[in-house]
């Protein structure tokens, strides 16, 4: 049976490098306690901020100084747990930044009730009155933009003291979830005993043999199925976590709270749901000729991801993926392809999946560190795109990093999907172009259906959950197990239509998905891989101002709102066309898979 390594076993040349964040677990100790030793200065400007524009503006300095050093000892130790959940230091660690941020959260909670106790008039004399705060005018006028939604100074405080009590149930969900779920093992296609884990479980998704999907599909699920009261205690939780915290501030609901937090309005998410649910029949039409190619009387959910034209014709292990990520983004510029580099040089990329390493993939860094990448590679077209899928946010993150100041640097989750899916629609492109038979073109055509399926139906699908979870929470409606797994059964009906079976386990699928506890974050999937289309073929087109434009929104940071950012960059994306253009991509890749 193959044996997922501990992490010192594994080669150390396909790890990351934090060696530049903290020379050693040492360094990272003193750091904290120098760090928090100057908690302190945080709070000398309390009952201060209105004294002057001088006071304001060194108030202002001093956070964002003491914000910068604490992201970086956070996602130290975020990195580190990550690498291996059950090692016990680095779960301390984790531990101690963050009770550190909730300190940080309380010292601080101060501040934007004494700036909001300024009179507008007057805050706009200190701002006239100071070059310093001219800087900072966006900052402020996005701190005061929701004026009625924050509350007295001993308030802010309480709310921030509670802050590791209304997130402790997502910590809950990821420790049992990454490190305490065991799925046992499986028979792979050679009837070899191998380990189902959530590193595997894709690839056993992706296998030709429907007894090796079947038997991963139905052996993760039971454990799910095992846990489902704890798992549905656990999202419960989580959306009455973010009701209060609406509730709390004056808003009418969780959804209108996370969305107004970068000035988005409600009508961009109810816009996405609406014109995929209109697009739905194509979805339907998709599955439908899943369904007729794999020559099934039922498709079952674990058929959904194997590749319709079997084995790939093409397959890459990750030190070829890497001269393939090179070609893929070649038209993004060369000053973008030196950042790939450096990401593989300088080691950003833990790549391979160990014992305890935390499932899935993803981009994490702060302003004075790499921007690293968690990996958890399987050969395979898949791995591929998700590398250069996080690249994007890496790269993102790089180039704000570089442009902007602390205080501008941190873009929103609302525009970091599309640099990541630009990636994978330059991709899709090169592989096109770069193998011209037949039966690759069929796959990467096929990869691609897959693509949109899963970001922008799925995740739109998602979307429509996660709204209906809070929604019913807010209206007092218990959600037991059995409650959301009937409505989820309903939804996935609904999304994939009657060729494929829902009455399945993959009603507890709402038990799984970690994105539910990240607060109305699933929906910019759909919205980024979109508005990533936009730019894709306008690149690749070689319309006049596209890449410039582009690079400048990846320069642009939180410069400005996001929905500005955008229409900088010449996309509405309040508007429905962007979200059309995709799924009419769809449409036509579709009709030419059909035809090949």
């Amino acid at each position: 049976m193959v044996e997922i390594k501990q992490r010192e076993a594994m080669d150390p040349a396909y790890q990351w490098d934090l060696s530049s964040v903290f020379e050693s677990d040492e360094t990272f100790e003193l750091s904290l306690e120098s760090l928090k030793e100057q908690l302190p200065e945080v709070t000398a400007f309390k009952g201060r901020l209105s004294e002057s524009p001088e006071v304001l503006a060194d108030a202002i300095d001093t956070l964002e100084n003491y914000s910068r050093q604490l992201h970086t000892l956070y996602v130290y130790t975020s990195l580190k747990r990550d690498q291996d959940q059950g090692n016990d230091t680095y779960q301390r660690y984790e531990a101690q930044a963050s009770q550190l941020l909730s300190e940080y959260a309380a010292a601080t909670s101060f501040f934007q009730p004494e700036l909001l106790a300024i009179d507008p008039e007057e805050l706009e004399d200190f701002i006239r009155r100071s070059e310093r705060l001219q800087f900072y005018r966006h900052y402020l006028e996005d701190a005061t933009r929701q004026r009625k939604h924050v509350l007295s100074p001993a308030q802010e405080k309480l709310l921030a003291q509670a802050r590791e009590v209304l997130s402790a149930h997502s910590d809950t969900f990821s420790l049992l979830n990454n490190a305490d779920l065991s799925f046992g093992t499986i028979k792979d296609e050679a009837g070899q005993e191998v380990p189902l884990t959530h590193g595997s479980y894709s690839k056993y998704m992706e296998s030709t043999d429907r007894r090796v999907r079947r038997d991963a599909f139905e052996g993760l699920y039971a454990q799910y199925e095992q846990f489902k009261n704890t798992f549905a205690s656990l999202v419960s939780t989580q959306m009455k976590s973010g009701n209060f915290r609406a509730k709390a501030r004056h808003y009418d609901s969780a959804r209108q709270a996370a969305l107004d937090s970068h000035n988005i309005s409600e009508d961009v998410y109810d816009t996405l749901v609406d014109t995929v649910n209109e697009a739905l029949p194509l979805l339907h039409e998709y599955v439908a000729l899943r369904k007729d190619m794999l020559g099934l009387d039922t498709l079952e959910m674990y058929d959904m991801y194997t590749p319709l034209l079997g084995d790939p014709p093409i397959s890459f292990t990750y030190d070829e993926a890497k001269d393939v990520v090179l070609k893929a983004l070649a038209p993004l510029g060369s000053d973008y392809t030196a950042i790939l580099t450096r990401a593989f040089d300088e080691k950003w990329i833990d790549v391979y999946e160990n014992k305890g390493k935390r499932s899935g993939a993803y981009s994490s860094g702060s302003y004075d560190t790499k921007p690293y990448i968690l990996m958890n590679w399987q050969d395979g077209l898949n791995s591929l795109y998700t590398l250069v899928h996080e690249l994007g946010h890496s790269v993102h993150s790089e180039l704000s990093n570089t442009h902007q100041a602390y205080v501008y640097s941190n873009y929103p989750i609302f525009l970091a999907e599309i640099a990541s899916t630009t990636n994978e629609n330059l991709l899709t492109q090169y592989l096109l172009d770069t193998y011209q038979d037949k039966e690759t073109q069929a796959y990467v055509l096929n990869h691609f259906l897959d693509g949109v399926k899963g970001t922008v139906f799925r995740q739109t699908q998602f979307a429509e959950f996660e709204h209906f979870m809070y929604t019913q929470e807010a209206a007092g409606e218990p959600l037991t197990a059995q409650f959301l797994s009937k409505h989820y059964q309903e939804l996935n009906a609904k999304y994939y239509g009657s060729s494929v079976n829902s009455d399945s386990q993959i009603a507890l699928e709402w038990a799984r998905i970690p994105h539910f506890y990240y607060n109305y974050y699933v929906y910019q999937y759909a919205t980024g891989f979109s508005a990533a289309t936009y730019f894709a073929q306008g690149i690749l087109k070689g319309e006049a101002g596209m890449l410039e434009s582009y690079v400048n929104f990846l320069k642009s940071g939180s410069k400005d709102y996001p929905i500005a950012i955008m229409q900088e960059a010449g996309l509405d994306m309040t508007q429905t066309d962007y979200i059309q253009a995709t799924l009419n991509a769809f449409n036509e890749r579709l009709q030419a898979f059909k035809a090949l």
